[in-house]
Parts: structure tokens; sequence; C-alpha cells
């Protein structure tokens, strides 16, 4: 079990980094002690701030030997607590922000290797200015890093074209509790030389390993693009658009993001610079993207064809489709900026969850009766990525509800959302993770089996348990 670090084994430590590179007062650490949610807040007595992979590997090695607990991280954009210490003040926070090198990129075999501290933007951008595109896109991309994104394997609003985190990489380099540094970077699309081991710290949110590099798949960028924002009765005539879309374009079709009415209201109002293009007389709105790499697709006449006969069959009442680059850009800052305006209207009950495409109505409308039930201070706002049946399915505190009711509903809520969700072949964490928020639930609701396979794993590979203990993976 992990100890508390003695004044010797603190000051090894930030001989370990050199000057310069450690945080010790109580304003430089605050920063680093608060989830992005604002939900856990906790303590350390130091900060490290690495600057290469030998020097992650010195701090494993003294805390292996030690037996002290340290916690990993990034941009702190966790939804679940996943980089955030705990309240004993015996964890060591280890910062990768530093560690933020493009390493190179290699146009001709479509791959990149880059360092977990780069944001996920700059890696968009490295990708781009060598005419490649790296397609993992979400709101926070300015701020999250890449070794976040791996470490709880993002999503994102592309997932229906290109997968998630785990399919786009190649190769992973990881510094184990130990110290020891699996180098296994390579940039290839066949290697079947045993076991698949990178996979393994892909989603484990820093219990196994600290990644420090990656090399990621790259793509074509798109070259024709066609946008549109849609407004449809109900989430079972988005099923029937989908199907339409992706038979007519196949894997064309990059984005189908589902937005219920309050969520387009509630964006409009809270947010400026924000519109929304087709009025308020839907119930339900889808903003759809197509792309290709091919400038000679003609994307805006076959979505246009494609929703004018969904239109004439009863399934879309109203769209528009994007004519310039700064229209899709407005599309799209009304979609992304939900998750802003929530926190701007109030209290929040979230929830990550995943289902078969075709559960999707149903998840809503049972999902809906349940938070009528359970949390009648809360409104349902239900939205996200229908393309590949994830929904972030979230109540907001009605105006002049009781803040401390509302909140309380959360337990009970949660509880019933997520024997929903299993009912219906599920997920209870789509693409935000399990950190300390999931940990005690997925604990009860995981197949045993599975569960014991995954706590074989962290025996093996982190045997004193110092590598973020709590997340994940209650204690056995």
């Amino acid at each position: 079990m992990p100890r508390p670090p003695s004044s010797a084994t603190l000051a090894e430590l930030k001989e370990a980094v050199g000057p310069d590179n450690s945080l010790e007062s109580q304003a430089d650490l605050a920063p680093y002690l608060t989830d992005f949610r604002g939900l856990y807040h906790g303590a350390t007595p130091l900060v490290l701030r690495p600057r290469s992979v030998d020097e992650v590997s010195k701090i494993l090695r003294i805390c292996d030997r030690d037996a002290v607990a340290l916690v990993p991280h990034g941009g702190n954009t966790s939804y679940c607590g996943g980089a955030t210490p705990d309240e004993s003040g015996s964890q060591i926070v280890v910062s990768l922000q530093r560690l933020n090198r493009v390493r190179q990129v290699d146009a001709a075999n479509y791959s990149m290797i880059v360092e977990v501290g780069c944001t996920l933007a700059g890696a968009q951008t490295a990708a781009r200015d060598a005419n490649r595109l790296f397609p993992l896109s979400l709101g926070s991309e300015g701020t999250a890093q890449i070794g976040g994104n791996l470490s709880t394997n993002a999503g994102g609003t592309a997932v229906l074209r290109y997968g998630m985190m785990r399919d786009l990489v190649l190769g992973l380099e990881v510094v184990l509790a130990d110290g020891r540094v699996l180098s296994a970077l390579k940039s290839l699309r066949k290697d079947n030389t045993g076991y698949d081991v990178k996979s393994l710290f892909i989603g484990a949110e820093g219990t196994l390993g600290i990644i420090t590099a990656a090399s990621l798949k790259l793509f074509p960028v798109p070259a024709d693009t066609a946008t549109a924002l849609v407004g449809i009765d109900s989430p079972r005539h988005a099923l029937e658009l989908l199907a339409r879309l992706r038979g007519a374009a196949g894997d064309q079709v990059t984005s189908f993001e589902l937005m219920p009415r309050i969520a387009v209201e509630m964006t409009v109002k809270h947010l400026a610079g924000v519109a929304n293009p087709l009025g308020f007389d839907c119930a339900w709105y889808l903003l759809i993207e197509l792309s290709s790499p091919n400038p000679n697709q003609n994307l805006l006449a076959l979505l246009t064809s494609e929703l004018e006969d969904a239109a004439a069959a009863g399934a879309v009442k109203d769209a528009m489709l994007a004519t310039s680059l700064a229209q899709a850009q407005a599309m799209w800052k009304l979609r992304e900026s939900v998750p802003e305006a929530q926190r701007r209207h109030g209290a929040s009950i979230k929830h990550d969850v995943s289902v078969p495409v075709s559960a999707i109505p149903t998840l809503i409308e049972k999902g809906s009766a349940l938070a009528l039930e359970l949390a009648p201070e809360g409104d349902v706002v239900s939205y996200g990525h229908a393309g590949d049946g994830n929904l972030h399915f979230n109540l907001s505190q009605k105006p002049g509800a009781d803040l401390k009711q509302f909140v309380g509903r959360t337990h009970a809520l949660e509880h019933a959302m997520f024997d929903l969700v299993e009912s219906l072949g599920g997920s209870i964490s789509a693409e935000h993770g399990i950190g300390r928020l999931k940990a005690a639930e997925f604990a009860r609701r995981a197949d045993p089996v599975e569960l014991a396979v995954m706590h074989t794993l962290k025996k093996a590979l982190d045997p004193k348990g110092i590598l973020n203990p709590g997340k994940v993976l209650c204690a056995s």
C-alpha cells in the first residue's frame, strides 16, 4: 500500500526534475487540486513537471522504491475526477504539460509521433501543416492534452467515421510503475508480434503506467465537406435519416449530432455569438457533416437531395445547409457550446452513456420518464453523438428549483439510469472514463471475471498500487 512521502523522498523527487520544475507553495499547487467540474478538492505536498521521458522514469523509480502514490495530470478537462489527487495530501502530482514536442510527422506513412503534453489542437495543427488530418475533435481540444485523450480513450464528434482514440493509435511509449520504459512507438499498421500490449494503457487513466508519447494515425485532409442543421420531430426520425445517409454516402458521414430544443434554447440564451438559424419550431435538431478527400464528390448536392427526400417522407421538418465555411463553423459552435451553456444555466446531473444506436429513442423516452419521476426539479438535456450511440443524458436545474434538493437526486437517478442503460445493452461510461466518480458503480456492475482480469493486470504492472490509486478500480 502507498504511504506518505518522507522529506528525503520529496527532496530526491525535486532533484530528479531539476530546479524550477517542481511546485510547493499553496498558490502554485491550487490549479492541480480541483477537477474540471469542481467535484473533488484534493491535496498534495508536491507537483513535479518533468521535461523528458528520463525524468518521468526517475520519478517512478523513486516512488516505486518508497511506495509513494502519484497522480498523472494533463489538461485537467476530466469529467470524472481522473487527474485529481485525493484529500490525504500524500499523493504526488506529475504534470506532463512540458512533454509537449511533436517528435515526428511522417506524411508518406500517414502518421506522427507526439508527446502527451501536446494539446489536441496542437496535434491537429501539426498534422494540418503536413497536409494531413488528425481527426479526433473535442470541444476542449484547445486545453485537453494527448495524454488525457489516450488515458480516457476519448471519443468526440467524428467517431462515426474515424473511431475513438484507441482506433487512432499505432504505438506508445510508456513508463511503468517501476520506472522501466516500454518503447513501442512503431508506426506500423500490421504488427502481429505477440500481445497488443499498448492497448492495455489506452483507457486505463494512468493506473497501469504513464504514457509519455504516442504514434498516431493521420488521414487525408477533407477536400469536400457538406454541413447541415436539420430540424426533426423525434429521435426515431434521426435514426431513419442516419440510415438513409449511410446508405447514400457510406463512411463519408463523418458526424451526426443530436440536440433537443431545450439545449439549443439554452445555448442561444447564455452564449454571445451563438444563433439558431432554424428557429425554435422543432423538437429536436441534428448537426450533420459529410466529408471526403475527393474534391469532386459534390457532397452538398448529395446531402441536399437526401434531406429533400427525407422531408418528403416526413422524417425532416426543416433544414439549412451551410454554403460557406463561416456558416458551417456557426453551426458547430451551436453544438459545441451546449456544455458551457449548461454550466452557465445552473447545476447539472450528468450521465455519459452509450447504447446500441437502435436503442437511442428508447433510452431518451424511458430516461426522460425516470427523470420526471426521480428528479422533477430538473429539465432533461439529452444530446450528443447519435451516430455512434453515445448520449450525454443530462439534467439541468430548473429556474427557481431548490439546488440542494436537485443535487440530492443525483444518486437515485444515476442508479436508475445505469439500470436502464444496462437493460438496453449499453455502457455507463461512453467516452469520459471511470476516474473516481464511477469507480464504485463500475465495481458493482462489471462482469466479475472481467473485473478480476483487470485487478490481475493492475497487480502485475503496479504491485505497490502507486499509480493513480482510487481511479477506475476500487481497492481489492
